[in-house]
C-alpha cells in the first residue's frame, strides 16, 4: 500500500508493467517475473507499516519488493507454478465475484489454486502466455483507471489498492474489458511476441 501522494507515480508504473506482461510476458517472463514480485513484496510489506508512516511504508515497500524480486527470478519453477496457482485464484476470484457475494469457500481456492500449479508445471508456455496476458491486463486496467481519476476504482481511504476485483457500482465494464484485453494480449503473445526461444 502507498500513501496518496504516490498513486499518480504508482499508476504509471502498474500500466508500463500491465502492458509489458499482458504483450510481451512470455518473452520476458523471467523480467515479468521480477517486476511482480517486486509489486507483491512491496505490497505485503508496506502491508505491515501504518499508512501514516510515510518513510516507515517506502522503505518497508523498497526491502520488501527487491526480495519478491530476487524470489520469483531465482525460483523459476516455482514461479511458474506460483503463477498458474495465481491465475487458478484469481479466475475462481472474478467468476465468484460476478455470482456470489462475499469470499469463495477456501476449499475451492486451494483445489483451483493446485489445478494451477500442476497444469503450469506441464503447460508452461501456454500457462505463461494467458496468465501474464490476462495478469498484465488486469494491472494495465487497475494503473489507467488511476490514471483516469476512478478512484472508487483504484484507491480506498486514500490507501492505493493492488487488486480491486469487484469493481465500483456502475463500473461493470471493467470485467469485460479486462477479458477482452487479456484476449488481444494472449493472441499477440501467440502469434508474435511469444514465438519459440
Amino acid at each position: 500500500m502507498l500513501p496518496h501522494s504516490y498513486e499518480l507515480p504508482a499508476a504509471i508504473v502498474f500500466v508500463l508493467a500491465g502492458a509489458l506482461a499482458c504483450f510481451a510476458g512470455y518473452r520476458l517472463f523471467k523480467l515479468v517475473l521480477g517486476i511482480y514480485g517486486f509489486i507483491i513484496g512491496a505490497a505485503f510489506a508496506s502491508s505491515m507499516v501504518a499508512p501514516s508512516n510515510t518513510v516507515g511504508m517506502l522503505l518497508a515497500a523498497i526491502v520488501g519488493g527487491v526480495a519478491g524480486s530476487v524470489i520469483l527470478v531465482l525460483a523459476y519453477f516455482v514461479g511458474v507454478a506460483l503463477v498458474g496457482a495465481a491465475l487458478g485464484w484469481l479466475v475462481l476470484h472474478i467468476v465468484w465475484t460476478q455470482v456470489r457475494v462475499g469470499d469463495p469457500p477456501w476449499l475451492a481456492v486451494v483445489v483451483l489454486a493446485a489445478l494451477g500449479a500442476v497444469g503450469a508445471i506441464f503447460l508452461q508456455r501456454y500457462v505463461i502466455i494467458v496468465s501474464t496476458a490476462f495478469g498484465g491486463a488486469w494491472t494495465l486496467l487497475v494503473g489507467g483507471l488511476a490514471l483516469a481519476a476512478d478512484r472508487g476504482a483504484a484507491r480506498a481511504n486514500d490507501v492505493w489498492i493492488l487488486y480491486p476485483f469487484a469493481p465500483a457500482p456502475g463500473a461493470r465494464w471493467v470485467p469485460v474489458a479486462w477479458i477482452l484485453l487479456g484476449l488481444i494480449g494472449t493472441a499477440v503473445q501467440l502469434g508474435v511476441t511469444g514465438g519459440k526461444k
